[in-house]
């Protein structure tokens, strides 16, 4: 698996979370064997995202790291303030 396919399944997981699909980017880079992907999404779906106590977050972390780990990589994702 390439960090491609990690990156369109956070981008896919998000725009249907949130009310504005549009809104919601995904960067990523890729270190050795380490994908990390900074999320952002409009103001008013930040939460959404995020969750009560950062479960929704947590959730989506676990779900990237169950495909990850089947190709022998790691991901971090953060969440970012809108640009």
């Amino acid at each position: 698996m390439d960090y491609k396919k990690l990156h369109d399944l956070l981008e896919f997981i998000a725009k249907g979370l949130v009310n504005d699909p549009e809104s919601v980017k995904v960067d990523s880079s890729i270190e050795e064997n380490t994908v990390h992907l900074k999320l952002s999404v409009a103001t008013e779906d930040i939460g959404r995202v995020i969750g009560k106590q950062g479960r929704v977050a947590n959730s989506i972390r676990h779900l990237l790291r169950a495909a990850a780990s089947r190709e022998g990589m790691q991901v971090i994702m953060d969440v970012v303030e809108p640009e």
